[in-house]
């Protein structure tokens, strides 16, 4: 069985204040025998703070960004070691809005990846098609290109999670149905398998994102290849990202 991961992205949201506030409302609401791993990504302005918030805690904590190399004139960028030394144990690479917004593609996160597990972090890969593709019927095709071009056999799949972020259901309130979110997380799984074996892709998690919700967290958890979620929106709000939470252990028992 695989033990469920729930992360929230919190994206370009909160000051320290703000964040603080939210963090021990977390603290306060989130049950510390529930059987889900459980992360928060942060701004790189949060995580050193948010850090010493979470500290003793189950709660781990991630960056949504980081540069391929470890030192250098890249003005503006982070690296793997600094976000590590920050307190972090994970870091989302691959993000659909970066994507977007920043034009990273295949090359630049096979980097940034490979830098990340160097350096020592985990990483939460993300995946996931437009509408367009969807409606074209390309949705096995952009998952299959998007995992093939960054993802090989040199990595360390233990230190690995897959998120399946379908694009059109990112920030739009519209979400995958439980049927459609398997399928493609089935597909998924099966495409890691002939990179890292079966034995290796069978114990990889691979999480489902797109407009998360306590509503239909549940349903969406008990898909058998869905193993947790990475929440955006809900993630700023305490009670909903601990029903969420709830929701994959409920899924696991």
């Amino acid at each position: 069985m695989r033990r469920p991961f729930v992360a929230g992205n919190w994206k370009m949201n909160n000051t320290l204040t703000e964040a603080r506030a939210l963090m021990r409302e977390l603290r306060e609401q989130l049950s510390p025998q529930a059987a889900v791993d459980v992360a928060v990504c942060t701004p790189h302005t949060l995580l050193y703070p948010m850090g010493r918030e979470i500290d003793g805690t189950a709660i781990a904590l991630g960056a949504q960004n980081c540069h391929f190399e470890p030192s250098g004139a890249f003005t503006g960028e982070v690296s793997p070691r600094m976000i590590k030394e920050a307190g972090c144990t994970y870091v989302i690479v691959g993000h659909s809005e970066r994507r977007q917004h920043f034009a990273e593609g295949g090359e630049i996160l096979k980097r940034k990846v490979e830098a990340a597990l160097q350096a020592g972090l985990d990483v939460i890969y993300c995946i996931g098609e437009t509408l367009e593709q969807r409606q074209q019927g390309e949705t096995e095709a952009v998952l299959d290109r998007q995992m093939a071009e960054v993802l090989h056999g040199g990595l360390d799949a233990g230190r690995l999670t897959v998120a399946y972020e379908p694009v059109w259901a990112i920030g739009t309130g519209v979400t995958a149905t439980a049927e459609q979110a398997q399928a493609s997380h089935e597909f998924v799984r099966s495409k890691l398998a002939s990179i890292f074996g079966a034995s290796g892709a069978a114990k990889m998690r691979i999480q489902y994102g797109g407009s998360v919700k306590p509503g239909n967290a549940a349903e969406l958890m008990a898909c058998p290849d869905v193993d947790g979620a990475l929440v955006g929106g809900a993630s700023l709000v305490a009670g909903d990202f601990v029903a969420i939470i709830a929701a994959a252990a409920a899924a696991s028992r």
